[in-house]
């Protein structure tokens, strides 16, 4: 029996996912496949329903349904609690379902690659209040960053993300807009400044002044299409240590595929398979 893997969201625009788990399936010899399952928001609970089946190792789960899944699983862990959202659901030996997240775990993983350092100690400061930096900041007061700046164009969102944020780490936090200066003041002393917005994907532009960076700056963007954003060119013209999102794609989908099958140390094996995508991003940008 060939068991499956699905991912649940809409739209879904690539397969870097797809090829990714694929790959790490037939290098561990395991019989399945990873299936991408674009799906209306009527017909989530009936494909989550259908995992519990035993042919189904586990969902990937992505935008908009993160929040949606999460009222459908048996049970959903603490640190996916904590965040607001579930991007991976194991199935377990007796059919039910457990919701999990792997973007924090993910974001540190590739992070720390590129700032060459543990996030312990560091000065962050992140772009956007919304999915993506909730795990961005979770992941960075659990692993002891020694202050987290959260930027968002509506204060009240980037005060509601640390407000639930609050029993995580023991560094200190603050909220700013993204158009008061306090946002630059806290860049001048940045270890490490993150885009978790669609700024340089979505939209044009940057959200992140890197004129005022320290030379000793790591610069992250979560976007990985394009490759290179606007911001890390500027970055990278800048001379500042730069990587765009695809490391902790990479990292957040191998700690999965070891979740669903027990395999670990398949990160090597994904980055290989999932390079000539990224490349021809990079070729078409």
């Amino acid at each position: 029996m060939t068991r499956r893997v699905g991912l649940i969201g809409k739209p879904l625009k690539r397969r870097h996912s797809q090829v990714m788990h694929d790959a790490a399936f037939d290098a561990a010899g395991i019989d399945a496949r990873y299936v991408l399952l674009e799906l209306e928001p009527e017909a989530v609970e009936d494909a989550v329903r259908q995992a519990r089946g035993p042919d189904w190792l586990g969902l990937g789960v992505t935008a908009p349904y993160k929040r949606l899944v999460a009222g459908l699983c048996d049970e959903v862990e603490a640190d996916a609690e904590t965040i607001g959202a579930v991007n991976n659901v194991a199935r377990t030996a007796s059919g039910g379902l457990l919701g999990f997240n792997t973007d924090a775990p993910g974001f540190q993983a590739g992070v720390e690659l590129a700032m060459g350092r543990p996030l312990a100690g560091a000065t962050v400061v992140v772009a956007g209040a919304g999915g993506a930096a909730h795990a961005v900041v979770f992941a960075c007061l659990r692993a002891g960053a020694r202050q987290v700046t959260v930027g968002n164009r509506t204060l009240s969102s980037a005060t509601a993300l640390l407000e639930r944020l609050v029993d995580v780490g023991t560094g200190s936090r603050s909220a700013v807009a993204l158009a008061d200066p306090a946002f630059e003041t806290a860049l001048r002393s940045a270890d490490l400044a993150v885009n978790a917005t669609t700024v340089g994907m979505v939209d044009p532009g940057a959200t992140i002044p890197v004129d005022v960076l320290p030379p000793t700056a790591t610069v992250f963007d979560l976007v990985y299409v394009p490759s290179e954003t606007p911001l890390l060119k500027a970055a990278r013209e800048r001379g500042l240590r730069a990587a765009n999102g695809s490391e902790m794609l990479i990292q957040q989908a191998a700690i999965a595929f070891e979740r669903w099958t027990g395999v670990a140390g398949m990160a090597d094996v994904m980055r290989e398979a999932v390079a000539p995508l990224l490349a021809d991003v990079a070729a078409r940008a």
